[in-house]
């Protein structure tokens, strides 16, 4: 076993696609004439198929599509895409004999599935397991632990982004603690017409190739009139020394993408029917390679049942934002006899996916527009500027008196407009006093609450200073500064957090402050009591690092080629911290264990397979390590991964 080879690829490149002609799968069947019947059975054939049972056919192969008018090869599983719902039963062995018909390497990774290390398909990493070569077949068998919404994808090369995804419903064996009439997949994923090799081989040569949603001559007037041009200038002047943008949200952008549901086009969109009173399970997936989603269905709200197949509490939303790899199971409740939009738009605000619940065939609901694009703020660059009791957008960093990624931050005498020049009373009770108001700094004493790398303190708690690992919950407490080596993580990091603080109440960029109720991390709470939780016995703390510029993504500033293995301990358990350094969302995926999510209440621990870490923040999760051999540790954007990725080897 390796943990040095490319993690998605298994040492294999892929450059295949090519223009074929061929019979489009997301072709529309609305607007063709077509009866109500004979459409509602072009509805039907357009959904994945189900294949139920413990004994399972797949075969990876390639099949021509056509989402943009120009056909493409997909690769797909037994001719689909999505790739059929696998549904298992909790409780039973399953058999699943894979067939690869590429002409190179393939392999199926079950996301979310708790298994043996030699059944969790990423090659070079799971125990005894090198991919699947052209024509063979790998028997992956393993019983059937858990119940829920999750689904399964390849780990090999780019493979993920031509096709290779498909949902997966495990039925429980207990009953539900909810009920429901109907029980539908919805699966959102994206796709590009481009090879994926060149997608990437773009981002490394202009790490914003694909974003239309820069700043513009436009914004910069509109900034200088609210702000002033002495602000203004500062605030730009800012952002460019750090080599970023606010305007970095996502780095493949609908401007290339193709957003699809259950495989349909926005054009088309998927169907799903009902009748009036009647409650629907909707199973989000979020499939795609690269999108977050912010998912809202107008005119109905959504009761939030199950968060990565696992129960919570219900809580009544609004809107979910669903980060790459995440599920969300909730169930509605149409009153009327009308149809309703489910409403998937990327974070980038530069397109949507589109589905239908609908008591008619022939009935569409309206389509909303795109809310306006977000910006990232000074709180997203790990500043918490809410302590201090005022607004810091425009306000020049130099004045902070400290170094900021290696930027100059010597105090230029700049107007602090709006400070309270009191006691600035700290979130966690910390009083910042020292403030030099003369020359508009931090005294080195207010800022020196910082964190000891080497000893993980955290500054600023209730109380004495304590270890970390001694905290019954850190996310309880507001994490103090950073402070940062000049040289910590090496050149090819833009940004190193100063306050990244745990943000599990924030919706999150572009979603804060829009009038809908927006699920976050903090309403998640386990339906069943963890009040016997087991404490951590050490904690682990990455750091979630990238350079722009040259687009390299990395966790501690080493990238997963020059990186060492994390040598976990059978029976350990573990609290695992990520301080995400960068201005980007990144949905960090554990294979083989679970992650509880420290949401303060350690009663409720909710239980996760993939988290977000939001940009300049903090996040806290309990691991028991509880799966022997290798594992897979990584972003799950499929361009990040490449660096943003950890071997995990337990013995």
């Amino acid at each position: 076993m390796s943990s040095n080879k490319n993690p998605i690829s298994g040492g294999v490149c892929l450059t295949r696609r090519r223009f074929v002609q061929g019979l489009a799968m997301g072709s529309a069947v609305a607007g063709m004439g077509l009866g109500a019947r004979a459409l509602a059975a072009a509805i039907k054939r357009n959904e994945p198929p189900v294949l139920r049972g413990t004994d399972f056919n797949l075969t990876i192969g390639e099949q021509a599509v056509n989402f943009t008018g120009a056909s493409r090869i997909a690769t797909t599983v037994n001719g689909s895409l999505p790739a059929p719902v696998l549904r298992w039963r909790e409780g039973d062995r399953v058999t699943l004999r894979v067939t690869n018909m590429l002409p190179e390497t393939s392999s199926i990774h079950w996301h979310g599935i708790i298994l043996p290390s030699a059944m969790d398909g990423v090659p070079h990493i799971a125990n005894d397991f090198e991919g699947i070569r052209p024509g063979e077949t790998f028997t992956y068998h393993f019983p059937v632990k858990q119940s829920g919404t999750y689904w399964y994808h390849s780990h090999s090369g780019f493979q993920e982004q031509t096709g290779l995804y498909g949902p997966i419903v495990i039925d429980p064996i207990e009953p539900e603690p909810f009920s429901y009439d109907r029980d539908y997949v919805v699966m959102f994923s994206d796709w590009t017409d481009e090879d994926p090799t060149t997608v990437y081989a773009k981002l490394k040569k202009l790490s914003h190739y694909y974003n239309f949603n820069e700043r513009t001559q436009a914004d910069l007037l509109k900034d200088i009139r609210e702000k002033g041009l002495a602000a203004t200038w500062n605030a730009r002047k800012m952002w460019n020394r750090m080599r970023m943008s606010q305007r970095d949200l996502s780095d493949v952008t609908g401007y290339t993408y193709t957003f699809l549901t259950n495989g349909q086009t926005p054009a088309d969109g998927w169907v799903g029917l009902f009748k009036k009173g009647e409650k629907v399970r909707l199973r989000f997936i979020n499939g795609s390679a690269m999108t977050f989603f912010d998912v809202r269905i107008p005119g109905l709200k959504m009761t939030v049942v199950a968060a990565d197949g696992q129960y919570i509490e219900p809580v009544t939303v609004e809107e979910i934002r669903m980060g790459v790899a995440e599920t969300y199971d909730v169930i509605v409740e149409p009153s009327n006899d009308t149809a309703y939009t489910i409403f998937a738009q990327d974070i980038a605000r530069s397109g949507y996916a589109r589905g239908t619940l609908t008591p008619d065939p022939s009935m569409r609901g309206e389509i909303p527009a795109l809310d306006p694009v977000g910006n990232l703020t000074h709180t997203d660059m790990g500043m918490d500027m809410s302590a201090m009791g005022h607004d810091m957008g425009g306000m020049d960093m130099k004045a902070m008196g400290h170094d900021m990624g290696g930027m100059a931050m010597k105090a230029t005498g700049h107007d602090m407009a709006g400070m309270k020049h009191g006691s600035h009373r700290m979130e966690d009770g910390a009083m910042m006093n020292g403030m030099k108001h003369d020359q508009h700094r931090m005294a080195d004493s207010g800022m020196k609450m910082g964190m000891d790398h080497r000893t993980h303190q955290m500054a600023g708690m209730k109380g004495n200073r304590k270890m970390r690992s001694m905290v019954s919950n850190p996310s309880e407490f507001t994490a103090g500064p950073v402070h940062h080596a000049k040289t910590e993580y090496g050149p090819h990091v833009d940004m190193r957090a100063q306050a990244p603080q745990y943000r599990l109440d924030d919706p999150g960029v572009g979603l804060r402050n829009n009038g809908r109720r927006v699920l976050t991390y903090a309403d998640l709470r386990n339906l069943r009591t963890t009040r016997d939780a087991r404490e951590p016995d050490r904690e682990i703390e990455l750091h979630l690092t990238g350079n722009m510029e040259r687009y390299m993504w990395s966790i501690n500033g080493i990238k997963h080629a020059d990186a060492e293995p994390l040598r976990w301990k059978l029976g350990e358990r573990l609290r695992i911290t990520f301080v995400n350094d960068t201005m980007m969302n990144h949905p960090m995926h554990l294979h083989g264990m679970w992650s509880d999510l420290e949401t303060g209440d350690n009663d409720f621990i909710p239980r996760k397979h993939t988290v977000i870490v939001q940009p300049g923040s903090r996040i806290s999760y309990r691991v028991t390590v509880d799966a022997e051999g290798g594992w897979a540790y990584h972003c799950h954007l499929l361009y990040h991964m490449l660096g943003m990725f950890r071997t995990v080897i337990v013995s």
